[in-house]
């Protein structure tokens, strides 16, 4: 599956910004970040099978995931950032019906978007 992620953008803090990833089908979307010098995290993810969605600690109540079936698209709708969301945004599939929250577990992945938060 080749996957690719766009809407990344340098925004202030309480911004909002929407990534897209370009994905279709039976497969379950995740959204990982990594920050410079950190390891690549788990932010959200969306199931296939049942639509259940998962977040991080950092992001819930802040981030929503959602598929959008007409564009082919999974989206993360990221409201109130602040400047530790600063990262590069990866999208990612596995093709399991649930989401993991560990990176290993995910079969393929699209090209980093940047987000940068500034005050």
């Amino acid at each position: 599956v080749q996957l690719q992620a766009s809407g990344g953008g340098s925004v202030l803090v309480g911004d909002s910004l929407t990534l897209s990833c370009a994905a279709s089908g039976r497969i379950t979307v995740g959204w990982f970040r990594q920050a410079p010098g950190k390891e690549r995290e788990f932010v959200s993810g969306i199931s296939w099978r049942d639509g259940n969605k998962q977040y991080s600690d950092s992001v819930r109540g802040r981030f929503t995931i959602s598929r959008d079936n007409s564009r082919n698209t999974v989206d993360l709708q990221m409201n109130n950032l602040k400047p530790e969301d600063t990262a590069v945004y990866y999208c990612a599939v596995r093709y399991a019906g649930t989401v993991s929250r560990r990176k290993d577990q995910w079969q393929d992945w699209g090209q980093g978007t940047q987000v940068t938060v500034s005050s």
